[in-house]
């Protein structure tokens, strides 16, 4: 017997997740202000919003501008063990330990990852993991040099503004139906 809670509509579809990638603490105010902006704008479109979690940069102003939101919701996936790392911005904070290799968490739990400025070692390697991952990168307003790199580790798309790589990723998330469940 199954109970209502476990029972899905048939036709549920898990809603998307961006994962949006920066610097922290040495974040541009401009790459602040596009994250905020690219946050809102994939939570109007039905984002989940998953960030590096912290207080800082990009990731905190992904959330808070998906906050603005009303019914958005946002995940941040913290390098620590302490979830009072997180931003206030964040709904769900995940400890994980893990330091720098939970960016391998960031990018697997993203259907499309979208890097912000130029950013630095962190966001280098959460670009080439998305690459490796085959998950969809979207560089947003990098620097010429970070383009031309990254396009020449695989297909990367580019966008100037927020509102282009939110429909970048609306192109490019995969488009699936979760598996019914079958019920003995």
């Amino acid at each position: 017997m199954t109970s209502r809670l476990s029972r899905r509509p048939r036709s549920f579809r898990r809603r998307p997740v961006l994962g949006i990638v920066g610097a922290g603490e040495k974040a541009s105010s401009r790459v602040v202000k596009l994250a905020e902006e690219l946050g809102e704008r994939a939570a109007r479109a039905g984002w989940i919003v998953l960030t590096g979690g912290r207080e800082a940069g990009v990731m905190r102003a992904a959330l808070r501008g998906a906050k603005k939101v009303e019914g958005s919701l946002t995940v941040g996936i913290l390098p620590g063990r302490d979830r009072a790392e997180a931003s206030p911005f964040a709904d769900v904070a995940i400890a994980t330990g893990m330091g720098e290799a939970r960016n391998i968490v960031n990018v697997l739990s993203s259907d499309v990852v979208v890097a912000c400025g130029a950013g630095g070692p962190g966001t280098a390697s959460e670009a080439a993991l998305a690459l490796k991952a085959g998950k969809p990168l979207v560089l947003l307003a990098p620097s010429p040099e970070a383009a031309a790199f990254f396009a020449g580790l695989g297909a990367v798309r580019v966008a100037e503004t927020a509102a282009a790589a939110v429909e970048i990723a609306e192109r490019e998330r995969p488009r699936r139906r979760l598996p019914r469940r079958r019920t003995p």
